[in-house]
């Protein structure tokens, strides 16, 4: 039977290497190879006096017979012509009934049958339904790479009519084209959105951490606020009217000034990382900062909108002026009674560190929440209403919340954990950093220390041998104000290395005014999304001979 195939493939092949030699743009382009698979020598020969060669030869043949006929097959589909659909046409499938095409520059695609299977959960892809892919893949930039491209053209159906404008590129839609520049010696954990935490050798350099390179977490795109135009929307309680509010109307109600650290949830998460895998930032140790802001108190400008406390729960919703492709804004919130506290400080500030806000850190006007993780400390902020349930944002109701270890994506139930408010004590080496060699003799560690509620930390211990022994660190000098710690103590303990080591397990724990305790593993707080990671910080060093 080879021997029949013989002539057939021998002129097929002739007629593929015929076709490889045409010159054709299209073909080309839709028909790129491997260059492993194209032929080097178009013409083999045989010996007639090796049957061994013969057939390691004709099966060579076969195979590259196989390759050019595919490849023969891929050219000719490539040059027939696309068939083409309008804009029109293509946005009025936007539904499971209607079918669901959505568009990639000038190509069309029927994804109907894939967006149950989309990775990120059918309601993300059902966003660009009837439309461009562009704004989406900018916004949720993992989404251009080829391995996802190859994906999508199985189920592409045509091309768009040339008559019509053509979706813009992802360079001219790209949402994140305005951000500002970032300082370079961040470390970024994400370019789109932008996140990014100081080293820790320049984290506790000093206590107040320089806007540059205070640690940035975005969750979408940085907005190009006017100032001249901008305008916070506070909502007027029963009886009394919205506030409407100018800069300039800011800056007439009393200036307060307050210094106050900021942490993600997220801060360390990468400790978790390496028990089990968890969804959200590689943050190490610097997703934390410490700033002195100043602003109007939020609890003022609520009472000139008529707002009091009620014998009923309240929250006080914030919104935003960030969004993505579709509107939705970042939103979050805090308890009625805490807004309108004035112990409780929280401000909506226009400065940092004696300038105004930095467009990454929510210029004109940001909220700032003392003793509160961050992801309430709205930036932009556009909104402010007082509302008898939390925020309906996806960051406050669907992220931001701890669960047991056992629990995991397909059995996790949102809405039985409360949002996360006040954040655990916190410590974390910055000094000496792990894998680093040190000098015999004297050893300086240093770091930082926090507690969420304005908790003060009392004590840090610092361990040089595991756990075995501690020793405590010397504490910075900065008040700390009972109830009212809202930032944090940087510390630092000088010890003789113990004689005789070649490497040191370092370690540091940190006790606040209600005598929390860090633990001493992670394990036990893994959760699924990394959230509230704040074990006992190790380091490992090795000891200079």
């Amino acid at each position: 039977m080879l021997l029949l195939l013989h002539r057939p493939v021998v002129l097929g092949l002739q007629q593929a290497c015929r076709l490889r030699m045409t010159p054709s743009r299209l073909c080309i382009r839709a028909c790129s190879t491997n260059d492993s698979l194209q032929p080097q020598h178009p013409s083999p020969s045989f010996s007639d006096n090796s049957s061994t060669r013969r057939w390691k030869a004709m099966g060579t043949l076969l195979g590259l017979g196989a390759v050019l006929a595919y490849h023969d097959h891929r050219c000719r589909a490539a040059q027939e012509s696309p068939r083409m659909y309008t804009k029109e046409e293509v946005s009025s499938h936007n539904s499971p009934e209607t079918g669901i095409w959505v568009t990639l520059g000038c190509e069309v695609f029927d994804v109907t049958e894939f967006v149950d299977l989309h990775p990120g959960g059918p309601s993300k892809l059902m966003l660009a339904a009837g439309g461009p892919l562009e704004p989406f893949w900018a916004l949720y930039a993992a989404h251009n790479q080829p391995h996802v491209c190859e994906l999508l053209t199985k189920y592409k159906i045509g091309e768009l009519n040339p008559e019509d404008n053509v979706s813009p590129t992802l360079e001219t839609s790209d949402p994140y084209a305005g951000d500002p520049k970032r300082h370079p010696a961040l470390k970024v954990n994400s370019q789109r959105p932008f996140n990014a935490e100081p080293p820790p050798e320049l984290l506790t350099e000093s206590y107040i951490t320089p806007n540059p390179i205070f640690f940035i977490r975005n969750h979408l795109p940085v907005p190009n606020l006017d100032p001249d135009t901008y305008r916070l929307h506070v909502a007027g309680a029963p009886g009394y009217q919205s506030l409407c509010l100018s800069l300039d109307d800011l800056y007439k109600f009393p200036k307060h000034e307050i210094t106050v650290t900021l942490q993600c949830a997220g801060n360390r998460r990468s400790e978790m990382t390496q028990i089990k895998e968890v969804k959200g930032l590689e943050w190490r140790t610097g997703a934390i900062s410490t700033a002195h802001w100043a602003g109007a108190r939020l609890c003022e400008v609520l009472a000139q909108a008529g707002h009091q406390l009620s014998d009923t729960e309240a929250q006080v919703c914030f919104e935003g002026l960030d969004s993505d492709p579709t509107g939705t804004a970042y939103g979050a919130s805090i308890p009625l009674t805490r807004a309108l506290d004035p112990e409780a400080e929280v401000l909506l500030a226009y400065e940092m560190n004696g300038q105004p806000l930095p467009r990454d850190h929510g210029f004109p006007v940001r909220v700032v929440v003392p003793g509160v993780v961050g992801a309430r400390h709205v930036k932009w902020l556009g909104r402010v209403s007082v509302e008898g349930e939390e925020s309906y944002s996806h960051w406050q109701r669907r992220d931001y919340k701890g669960f047991c270890p056992s629990v995991d994506w397909d059995t996790v139930d949102f809405d039985s954990a409360p949002s996360i408010q006040e954040l655990p004590v916190q410590s974390a080496i910055t000094e000496p950093q792990a894998g680093d060699t040190i000098e015999s003799g004297d050893v300086t560690v240093k770091g930082y220390a926090w507690s969420g509620g304005g908790r003060a930390v009392i004590r840090v211990d610092v361990s040089l041998d595991g756990g075995l022994t501690w020793q405590a660190a010397e504490l910075d000098e900065e008040e700390q104000r009972p109830r009212k710690a809202w930032a944090w103590r940087l510390w630092q303990l000088q010890a003789p290395v113990p004689a005789g080591q070649k490497e040191l397990n370092i370690i540091c724990k940190a006790v606040d005014d209600s005598y929390n305790v860090q633990p001493d593993t992670v394990a036990p707080i893994w959760n699924l999304r990394g959230v509230l990671s704040n074990a006992w910080h190790r380091v490992h060093v090795h000891v200079a001979p």
